[in-house]
């Protein structure tokens, strides 16, 4: 995925191998809030009804390069994804993203699975691709493009393209190279211009799950034995035989009743709850400082002067 342009103008541009991938993206950025009108999504070539001569591989990435002619972007940017494209992926560009949803984008197009590019583009060299700088010189002269003597087309393809002439570089239009300006060795006063581009590093900040702390509580029962003494009370009846006169203070020949109340304690269970421990979850935040380091790219413009100074700086010194 890359940047193009500042923060409160800028361009995403993400790469996707699978055509759903790149709809769920679209989908999302839109219902983010993102105008439709700048989303947009480039499709491949089919694999199923590629050819794979080169006669056919070097047109169809041809028609690719041209195809995103309007993009901005630098040359070898634009020359890689559209060898993505011609190996059947897809382009998406999100265009002049408010500031606000920015982050929201960045994820948007990360969760979907846009590819790193950079990691594609060095596996397809290992595979025996070139890129920008070798590859566009050998696609031009396997497609038979022309050429004045000893000049070299860098894209091959009609439009604005680099040319050299021996050690001399230029630019040229259409698909014939030359010294200088213009073609066929005509000189013209209309303007080609390269954009320089640069970078700009945003570091912005997600939430991740670390993982949970969760504590449960629930009520077990374990029996409980306690040893309790206990009374009880009986009443028995004992008759005695005896032989005795009668007292005087003994009531005779009179009715009268006794009784007597059996009683027996029984244990009594009652139960009293409390607080004995507090287990408690607590969040502590606390805030730390990380580098994070990373790459920019940015433009180098190599102004080749015929009078002799070579100048990096984008200005030509002609005292």
């Amino acid at each position: 995925m890359s940047q193009i342009g500042s923060a409160s103008s800028a361009t995403l541009t993400a790469f996707f191998d699978e055509r759903d991938d790149a709809q769920e993206a679209v989908d999302r950025l839109i219902s983010a809030g993102i105008s439709e009108a700048n989303v947009r999504l480039v499709p491949g070539a089919d694999p199923s009804t590629t050819q794979s001569t080169q006669a056919t591989g070097t047109q169809e990435h041809k028609g690719f390069f041209e195809a995103l002619a309007d993009f901005f972007m630098p040359d070898e940017d634009r020359y890689s994804y559209a060898e993505g494209l011609r190996r059947g992926g897809y382009l998406l560009t999100v265009s002049n993203i408010p500031d606000g949803l920015y982050d929201t984008a960045v994820d948007i197009l990360d969760d979907e699975g846009a590819v790193d590019f950079d990691a594609r583009e060095n596996s397809w060299r290992s595979e025996g691709w070139n890129g920008y700088t070798s590859a566009a010189t050998t696609e031009s002269l396997a497609s038979g493009g022309t050429g004045a003597t000893g000049t070299t087309s860098l894209s091959g393809t009609s439009g604005s393209s680099y040319g050299t002439t021996g050690t001399t570089a230029g630019y040229a239009s259409g698909t014939t190279a030359s010294s200088g300006f213009g073609s066929t060795g005509t000189a013209r006063t209309d303007e080609e211009v390269i954009p320089v581009v640069s970078e700009e590093l945003r570091i912005g900040k997600r939430d991740v799950n670390l993982g949970r702390v969760r504590v449960r509580s629930y009520v077990r029962e374990e029996p409980v034995n306690e040893q309790v003494n206990l009374r009880d009370e009986r009443v028995e009846v004992e008759r005695r035989v005896v032989d005795r006169p009668v007292s005087g203070t003994e009531a005779a020949f009179q009715d009268r009743v006794i009784e007597a109340e059996e009683h027996a304690e029984e244990a009594v269970v009652s139960k009293t709850a409390r607080v004995t421990e507090e287990i408690a979850l607590r969040k502590d935040s606390t805030e730390r400082q990380e580098t994070v380091s990373d790459t920019v790219r940015h433009t180098e413009v190599e102004v080749e002067d015929e009078r002799g100074r070579i100048d990096r700086s984008g200005t030509t010194d002609r005292s």
